[in-house]
């Protein structure tokens, strides 16, 4: 349906400047070792979480792309929210740990449905500890370590990372008789990948703890990657590749998830 950038000042831009592509290391385990942690205390820019920005980019990209005259709805769906706040609602029966809370105002036959901080989730914003904060910074370095900024260039790692910037897909899809207009971040496109039109291109990066047993697998299919399915499913991106990190904070595996056949592994 559309796509929209946002830069190293969280400007907005109609465009894909900050889309990355997808440039895995040739083997399934990274030689030399990627070391996540580089940088984390000089060559790292952290977007400010305080400042509650709400549906702000996707109505700016809904403003540009109006469909009908003024004075019609701006938008022709009966939902437009962000992926995330979709992904919360469609894994509420696996968690019970992390409550949400939504607004959702109602303007010219659409129903426009943006997060609401809960206190628990602001205490735990303002009290995170600096391991919690360096594994964030750990899985946007892994992004650092796995794309490049031209479809046939190399990844640098030795740049500044800068949370502020990101490329976001706006979706277009019907849950039943309900249609939706949802936008989400997306972490970079394969030019190499079999299929070179999105969503299709597009791939999800994410890292975890290394596991080491049988009973940890499990864990991690019931908790962590029925999260990661639905974070994917909903745009339609189809694989998602994890870097499983070492305690040294270097990747000692990675391993690739093909979204639609996640659900076989979580039974």
């Amino acid at each position: 349906e559309g796509r929209f950038s946002l830069d190293a000042q969280r400007r907005y831009h109609p465009d894909a400047r900050q889309l990355r592509y997808f440039a895995p290391p040739p083997a399934e385990r990274p030689e030399p070792a990627f070391d996540l942690r580089h940088g984390y205390r000089d060559r790292y820019v952290r977007r400010d979480e305080g400042r509650r920005e709400g549906l702000e980019h996707l109505l700016q990209w809904v403003a540009g792309n109006r469909w009908g005259p003024p004075g019609w709805r701006p938008v022709n769906a009966d939902f437009v929210t962000w992926r995330g706040h979709l992904t919360k609602v469609l894994t509420t029966p696996y968690e019970s740990q992390e409550g949400w809370l939504l607004a959702v105002s109602l303007f010219r036959g659409t129903l426009y449905v943006s997060e609401v901080e809960t206190p628990a989730a602001r205490q735990q914003r303002e009290q995170r500890s600096d391991m919690l904060q360096e594994l964030a910074y750990m899985g946007y370095k892994f992004e650092h370590y796995m794309c490049a900024d031209t479809p046939d260039g190399s990844p640098d790692p030795t740049g500044v990372v800068n949370t502020n910037e990101a490329f976001c897909t706006v979706v277009r899809t019907r849950l039943g008789s309900h249609s939706l207009l949802f936008a989400g971040e997306v972490d970079c496109a394969d030019p190499r990948g079999a299929s070179p039109e999105p969503p299709a291109c597009y791939v999800e990066l994410k890292t975890c703890k290394e596991l080491h047993s049988p009973a940890q697998r499990k864990s991690f299919y019931r908790h962590k990657l029925i999260k990661w399915w639905a974070q994917s499913f909903l745009p339609g991106v189809s694989r998602i590749v994890a870097g499983f990190r070492a305690p040294d904070g270097s990747v000692a595996a990675l391993e690739t998830f093909e979204t639609m056949k996640i659900f076989q592994l979580i039974r």
